[in-house]
């Protein structure tokens, strides 16, 4: 049996693709992380003669995650998020609020690492950091999404 050495992830670079496309919709050096609960109740086989209660999943909970300090690079994502929240005189717009996306980190020679695949997810909080002409910040944006379900993969390592 094989070692397969793994870099550590380093917690800087990540970037997001929507759905089956293959092109990058935009880049974030912050992520606020997957959190998953799964709720269960308890309960007693009837053939246990031994009187042990049993957990059963029964509801799978995400919470929400902020990809921030990035930049959204395309404009049909932009669209996207935008068209979940109410304009002047409707409600939201989209006719596919719900979609996959991936969250590819980046490995130090800026190839695909670890991808999380958050399933169903919905555009939730947009954030534009404040723009002020006397600071030599970078303008960055922040994007919440809801999501009901995820997928972690790696890519195969590369050989040195």
């Amino acid at each position: 049996m094989a070692i397969v050495y793994q870099e550590p992830i380093q917690a800087f670079r990540f970037l997001v693709r929507v759905g089956d496309s293959q092109e990058i919709s935009a880049a974030f050096s912050r992520f606020s992380g997957i959190k998953m609960d799964v709720e269960t109740i308890q309960f007693r086989a009837g053939n246990d003669g031994r009187g042990v209660k049993e957990y059963m999943p029964v509801f799978t909970g995400y919470a929400p995650v902020t990809l921030s300090k990035g930049v959204v690079g395309d404009n049909q994502f932009l669209d996207w998020l935008c068209s979940a929240s109410a304009s002047v005189l409707t409600g939201p717009t989209g006719d596919k609020l719900r979609r996959t996306i991936d969250i590819i980190t980046l490995t130090d020679q800026g190839l695909p690492g670890v991808i999380w695949t958050l399933q169903n997810a919905m555009p939730i909080g947009y954030e534009l950091s404040p723009m002020d002409g006397s600071r030599s910040e970078v303008l960055t944006e922040s994007i919440t999404f809801a999501f009901t379900g995820m997928k972690r993969t790696t890519q195969p390592p590369v050989p040195r």
